[in-house]
């Protein structure tokens, strides 16, 4: 399969490969629009079973970002890199300096930030070699992890889809959580703390005995039967594709509210949890508490501005589950006008972006 025929018709601005044969450093930056703004995106740090496959993810999820950036009001566009490799064995400063460049590259028309793989110290090194990083330690001025700012986020959507519910209240609903990292971990603290009950599975044992032994209370089950836990809330918080229709016909869910990217494997598995009743949160409108978190490292960071703009994903998602009532469409396609009626308003007045610091 080429380049060209990979990229088809989604509409990407730019596809950019890169490598380092001393670090080993492979990786594909794909920006999908720069209609709003600078594409702004995290680096994955992930081994894929083959360029295809990575090529694949980087414009799926490049597509996906721009979505996120509009549905949350950003000026920002939507881009993404993956680095081919095991993030656990392969990090070196070369490795982070030479993907530096391959970034500063791109003169601000991708500004990146940590993912799948990566974290606020990486972000650190790859700011030797480019100012167009966001996500640096706190310690160096920056906003730090933003997994927590995701996490905040999510819960700010699990109470809107249950007010949609008259439900608000989060005490004594029950979520089962599919990936309990940094911000699957988070989300069990933030619903623990509201009183609620929690079920967490994943395929990483020391991320599932971390949660144990800081909330015994929690109940671990296996991957393949999440799926099947009866609860209020079903969260998956590991990586895209999840929602297949097989699982959909498993669910013993009344919402989905979750961190994951990408979560329906195809469109139309969004028809089919319309069908069941299930309340979906869509994912590009409920995880932007990250990407909101990061993007105030552009103005200047302060974590108080950026509780108040993550808390908003609260309206947004209630006004994208209104919409899709009364329109008689699914939450997801509800999602995705909202977002793209954005891009089409917003975007013309400054057409091609030339460079980050092209702001006009």
């Amino acid at each position: 399969m080429s380049v060209f025929d990979a990229v088809g018709d989604r509409g990407h601005e730019e596809v950019v490969f890169g490598s380092d044969s001393v670090s080993g450093l492979k990786t594909i930056i794909a920006i999908h629009s720069t209609a709003l703004g600078p594409a702004l995106g995290g680096t994955r740090f992930y081994p894929y079973a083959s360029e295809s496959e990575a090529l694949e993810d980087v414009l799926r999820l490049s597509g996906a970002m721009s979505l996120k950036a509009a549905a949350a009001g950003l000026d920002l566009g939507g881009g993404k890199a993956v680095i081919i490799g095991d993030h656990r064995k392969m990090k070196s400063e070369r490795l982070w300096r030479a993907y530096g460049r391959v970034v500063d590259s791109l003169q601000g028309r991708y500004i990146t930030a940590e993912d799948v793989g990566t974290d606020a110290y990486d972000m650190e090194m790859i700011r030797r070699e480019t100012r167009w990083v966001v996500g640096v330690p706190v310690e160096e001025g920056g906003s730090g992890d933003p997994s927590p700012a995701t996490a905040r986020g999510l819960a700010a959507a699990a109470r809107a889809v249950f007010k949609f519910l008259d439900k608000e209240d989060l005490s004594g609903r029950k979520i089962a959580v599919l990936g309990v990292g940094k911000v699957g971990s988070d989300l069990v603290r933030r619903f623990i703390e509201a009183g609620g009950k929690v079920t967490v599975a994943d395929v990483y044992p020391p991320a599932l005995e971390k949660v144990k032994a800081r909330f015994p209370e929690v109940e671990v089950v296996a991957t393949d039967e999440i799926f099947d836990v009866e609860c209020d809330l079903f969260s998956p918080c590991s990586l895209g594709g999840v929602l297949t229709d097989q699982v959909v016909s498993r669910l013993r869910c009344i919402a989905i509210v979750g961190a994951a990217n990408n979560q329906l494997a195809t469109p139309e598995v969004a028809d089919l949890i319309a069908d069941r009743d299930i309340v979906y949160g869509p994912d590009f409108v409920v995880n932007g508490g990250g990407l909101i978190n990061v993007s105030e490292e552009i103005s200047g960071y302060t974590p108080e501005k950026a509780a108040v703009h993550i808390d908003k994903i609260y309206d947004t998602t209630l006004r994208v589950l209104e919409t899709a009532r009364e329109r008689n469409i699914t939450p997801h396609q509800a999602a995705v006008d909202l977002a793209q009626q954005r891009i089409d308003e917003i975007g013309n007045l400054r057409l091609f972006r030339r460079s980050g610091d092209d702001r006009n």
